[in-house]
Parts: C-alpha cells; sequence; structure tokens
C-alpha cells in the first residue's frame, strides 16, 4: 500500500483574521479528508494569537515539520509563518507575506493595481478613534466626513473595517448621513472603512494556474449580466466577446503581475461606462458546499477536489 502524502494546513496566527483562517484552514482539512483521502493525509498545524505552534493540538516549534509532513498549505495570518517554513527548507504553497498583505491592505494592493491600470473603488480608512489622540469624538467624525467629502463625492458605503454584526453597512448620499455613518463606527468602536460607491454589476472570478492545459485557467464569469444571455445554470453570465475579453486580459495581468502561482478570485463590480472595479481578491478556495467557487466547478463539469487535487501536486511538483 501506497504511504499517504501527509499535508499540513496552517491556520490561525497573530493577524488580524484570525477567525477567518481558523475556517478556511479548517475547510481545507475537511475537503481534503472527504474527497482525496485515499492520497492524502491532513495535519491540522494550529498556531494562537501569541504565536505558538501546534500540530494536532501538541506544540511544536516550526523545524519539527519536517519529520511530520510531507507540505504544508498555509493558509494562516501569521506574518512570518511562510519565512519561517522557507527557512527550514519546508515545502509550503499559500500565499506568502507579501500577498497576505495586499489582501488586507486596500491602500497597498489599489498601489500595485495602478501600476497594470487596473481601477478600484477609492477609499478611505480610518482607524479605531482614540480621545486622547483625536479629541472630541463630536469634532473628529465631522472632521473625518470632511476629509472624505472632499476626497471623493457621495455615494458612499460606510462599515466596519473589521468583521462586526452591530455595526450595519450605510449607503449614504448626503453629508449629514455621512456624519451619522461614521458615528456609528465610532459607537461600535472599530476601525471605518469608507468607500467610493460604484451603480454596477458584482461579479466573482476564479482562475486557477496550469489548470487544464493552460497557463491561466479563467473559469465563466459569474453573477452579472452584462449584455443579453443564452440560458444558463443560475449566476453564469454569458458575456460579449469584447467584455469577455477584457476580463480575462484583466485577471491574466493580476496573476502576472502579483505572481500568483496557484489559485485567485477576483471580486469587481461592472460599470456599463467605467468598466470594471476590482474590489478585493482571495488566494484561497472557499471549499465549503454551495459556494460561489463549487457552482463554477461544477458549471465547466470540475469538482472542487479536482481543482485542490491539482494544486496539492503543482506545489508537490516544484518541490521536486
Amino acid at each position: 500500500m501506497t504511504e499517504k502524502i501527509k499535508v499540513g494546513i496552517i491556520r490561525g496566527g497573530t493577524g488580524g483574521n484570525y477567525a477567518s483562517s481558523l475556517k478556511k484552514g479548517g475547510n481545507i482539512i475537511s475537503h481534503i479528508n472527504e474527497n482525496l483521502s485515499d492520497k492524502y493525509k491532513t495535519v491540522d498545524i494550529f498556531i494562537d494569537k501569541n504565536g505558538n505552534w501546534h500540530a494536532n493540538g501538541l506544540p511544536i516549534i516550526p523545524a519539527d515539520l519536517v519529520r511530520k509532513v510531507d507540505i504544508v498549505w498555509d493558509t494562516s495570518e501569521h506574518p512570518s509563518a511562510s519565512i519561517a517554513l522557507n527557512n527550514f527548507s519546508i515545502p509550503n504553497l499559500g500565499r506568502g507575506h507579501f500577498l497576505k498583505v495586499l489582501e488586507n491592505n486596500n491602500d497597498m494592493l489599489r498601489k500595485h493595481m495602478r501600476e497594470i491600470g487596473v481601477q478600484m473603488p477609492r477609499s478611505m480608512v480610518l482607524p479605531l478613534y482614540q480621545k486622547d489622540f483625536d479629541g472630541l469624538r463630536e469634532r473628529y467624525v465631522i472632521k473625518k466626513a470632511k476629509e472624505i467629502f472632499e476626497k471623493f463625492s457621495s455615494p458612499w458605503v460606510v462599515k466596519s473595517f473589521t468583521p462586526d454584526s452591530n455595526m450595519g453597512i450605510h449607503l449614504v448620499k448626503t453629508f449629514p448621513e455621512l456624519v451619522d455613518a461614521i458615528e456609528d463606527g465610532v459607537k461600535h468602536e472599530k476601525s471605518i472603512l469608507v468607500e467610493e460607491f460604484i451603480d454596477g454589476k458584482v461579479a466573482s472570478i476564479h482562475s486557477v494556474s496550469s489548470f487544464r492545459g493552460q497557463d491561466i485557467y479563467i473559469f465563466p464569469l459569474k453573477d452579472i449580466s452584462i449584455e443579453e444571455k443564452v440560458p444558463t445554470p443560475k449566476g453564469v453570465g454569458i458575456l460579449t466577446e469584447s467584455v469577455g475579453k477584457k476580463i480575462n486580459d484583466i485577471i491574466k495581468n493580476l496573476h502576472k503581475h502579483l505572481a500568483v502561482e496557484y489559485y485567485l478570485k477576483s471580486n469587481f463590480i461592472f460599470h456599463p461606462r467605467r468598466g470594471f472595479f476590482l474590489t478585493d481578491i482571495d488566494f484561497l478556495p472557499d471549499l465549503r458546499d454551495g459556494s460561489h467557487f463549487e457552482e463554477s466547478c461544477e458549471f465547466v463539469g470540475a469538482k472542487m477536489h479536482h481543482v485542490v487535487e491539482h494544486i496539492l501536486e503543482k506545489a508537490l511538483n516544484k518541490k521536486i
């Protein structure tokens, strides 16, 4: 009997999206166990909020992984995880520090997108309000509203910069509404993200490197109706040739510019006159049943585990 390939999945870490990392890493562990267990064995590698490492519940140091895994999939929010793995020559795939930063820093992402001509909605992040530093709350809120008003025009989307079910997402059109929305964020003691509202169609596009014989395989564009379309499965749009080529070119530029080795999800808003606006990116596939990614795979006659296996094989071949 062939020995199974041991895949370590790192999750957790000291970064801001700790809970999200736990869920995403857990989804990958479950997916491999349920669909690829004949070939792969998972090792749950957990990094707590203090930066302590564990493997299947037992404390370890990164160097211990050399004897415990054949390859590591880094889904963590730990800033130095990839550095530690590389220092000990542990084969790994994941986002790396640079891509993790781009996922969580819209200003830096916008800077890189500007270099390749990809537009993004304008935005402004208001750090957590601190009375000793920012002064009276009433003055602070009005001051920040004026800064946003002068930077870009209404309407604006105002929301918590970190997930917070207590603070709603505000779509505001006037200065007084903007003041009230910022006040709501300050009241909930959260950083606030204010974005330019683009009135258009939302599109999520998945792409995989070196899949199905293509350098960059782009799944059909979903959740968007730009032109008249023939009947298709729910959520799958058929684009005109010119618009389809435009978005495909954007995705290919993203892969090349960001040096994406495995998987990329690109979220866009399409405005009929202003074109495509990138809103955010993700380098980890959503492997939950019924996810947007599963629908995209089904439409082209694939299963999610086909993509996961492709990613793992590509990473293993890179090791060799």
